[in-house]
């Protein structure tokens, strides 16, 4: 059985992992890395082949409509995007894919009396549903590894590394300095090790022409390409629709999927279908007037760097997105009212009508979530909030006669009183404070390694934690100003 990974005497040359190894730290951690050095040299990540077929020749030859207009070109040291060759006025078609060029999973009903797909489809029982991109992934490896695949001119641009922390060397995972990260990032790979064990486990005995993946190995770094090609391409379009409800499914988008992303994108993705036709058409339309020489973006999702690094391979510089999780406990918000100077003994142990407070919260009980945020478009997350003002009174009828939104709202300011917002906001501030004495380093620190040049992946990982950093120090600062104008109301009601 020839691997899938490594095989020069298929007709596909399936170079892309040949640098590819599976590594075991000198820690507990097991990470995916590459033999070679990643490096911050401005050229593109190479393509899964050697001088691929014309993509945009083959959208056309397909039946798809590219605008005259647009280019395939360098963007960046992280890959290749499309730019307008001249102006694009407002409005213009820019791409237009028929339905059967999109790569999808599971596919149209025909496949299903195909046996090496239903063994493909019996591979995806042991894939959970948040790492919805290795069950396409598994459909996208199945057609790279067959001779003559329909989707071939579009396999072989793909890139033939990513930048996702997942094939990032030990050193610059630990680099990430941030454990919301470093625990996603970890499951990934163990995933990605013990799936490869169902993936042989689950083929060992199945005859040549019924294997998915054409009688070729899969390990862990094939199936973590695959991953890494679909969560960092795919997008979640309208599928099939089946009376009066359309599926939701994830689709490779082939050109589409090298738009760049932008909070302010220049295009948009629109789906249209014929009211006398049943296939769908995917579109990307010019938002705007797209000058020459701009890249063509769309919008990724207002999402955090976490997503974006993760599911991406990028992080985004001043996102306003961005923020920090923390784990609701106790024992952390007592250390911060006692850093800001605030007496209460209510965090480690609230009064049953403040456990029934958390309840509402969905902060206390059984089924409780205590992941909680500061950062983003609120700041503060309002659960957070609202449990802090509770917990900082005991004037237990004004917490239950106050809307509850109301006090998750930062915008609405002192609903329990002056007095309690002032000791929930220091204690916020002194929590920011303990958050931040978390990282290692500094930002100074961080910004003066990052000028003396690193590896793409010690770059990325300094960048997401020198913006973990900013989001706190952000939080501060807002914070700060409220507790200020706070001081100066209370100073003329006294």
């Amino acid at each position: 059985m020839s691997n899938l990974m490594s095989s020069t005497t298929s007709k596909i040359m399936l170079m892309a992992t040949r640098d590819y190894c599976l590594t075991i730290n000198p820690s507990t951690t097991r990470v995916l890395t590459f033999n070679r050095r990643l490096t911050c040299s401005a050229a593109a990540t190479p393509r899964l082949v050697p001088n691929p077929p014309d993509l945009i020749k083959w959208v056309r030859r397909e039946g798809g409509f590219v605008h005259p207009s647009v280019r395939i070109a360098e963007s960046g040291p992280y890959g290749l995007g499309l730019i307008a060759s001249e102006e694009i006025p407002k409005g213009s078609e820019l791409i237009a894919l028929p339905e059967h060029i999109p790569l999808r999973f599971p596919v149209n009903d025909s496949d299903g009396g195909d046996e090496s797909y239903s063994n493909l489809v019996n591979l995806t029982r042991y894939v959970p549903e948040e790492l919805w991109a290795m069950k396409l992934g598994l459909k996208l490896l199945q057609e790279r590894a067959k001779t003559g695949s329909f989707w071939w001119p579009y396999i072989s641009n793909l890139p033939e590394s990513f930048t996702l922390p997942i094939f990032f060397p030990g050193e610059d995972i630990k680099n990430l300095q941030y454990a919301p990260l470093l625990y996603q990032v970890n499951k990934r790979c163990r995933f990605l090790l013990d799936f490869e064990k169902e993936v042989r486990r689950e083929v060992e005995d199945v005859k040549l022409q019924n294997h998915p993946f054409g009688g070729r190995e899969v390990d862990a770094s094939s199936l973590g390409w695959a991953m890494s090609s679909v969560s960092s391409r795919a997008f979640r379009l309208h599928g099939a629709k089946t009376g009066n409800h359309s599926d939701n499914i994830p689709m490779m988008l082939p050109l589409i999927d090298m738009c760049n992303h932008s909070f302010t994108p220049n295009a948009e993705i629109v789906q249209e279908q014929g009211s006398g036709d049943p296939k769908m058409l995917v579109k990307v339309v010019a938002g705007m007037n797209i000058k020459e020489r701009d890249h063509m973006t769309l919008n990724y999702g207002c999402l955090s760097n976490d997503f974006f690094l993760l599911d991406y391979g990028f992080v985004v510089a001043s996102n306003p997105y961005d923020c920090i999780e923390l784990k609701y406990d106790g024992g952390l918000f007592d250390a911060a009212s006692m850093a800001a100077g605030v007496s209460n003994p209510n965090f480690s142990s609230p009064s049953s009508w403040q456990k029934e407070f958390l309840s509402k919260l969905n902060l206390e009980g059984e089924h409780a979530i205590l992941k909680v945020t500061l950062g983003g478009p609120e700041v503060v997350e309002g659960r957070l909030l609202a449990a802090l003002r509770a917990l900082l009174t005991n004037d237990a009828e004004s917490v239950q006669t106050c809307d509850l939104n109301t006090l998750k709202s930062l915008s609405i300011e002192a609903p329990l009183g002056l007095g309690n917002e002032t000791a929930a906001l220091r204690t916020l501030i002194a929590l920011c404070v303990i958050a931040l004495n978390h990282f290692p380093t500094k930002i100074m620190e961080d910004e003066s390694i990052l000028e003396k040049g690193v590896l793409t992946s010690t770059e990325l990982a300094l960048k997401f934690r020198i913006q973990k950093k900013s989001v706190i120090i952000d939080v501060m600062r807002d914070l700060a100003k409220r507790v200020k104008l706070l001081s100066s109301k209370e100073s003329l009601v006294s």
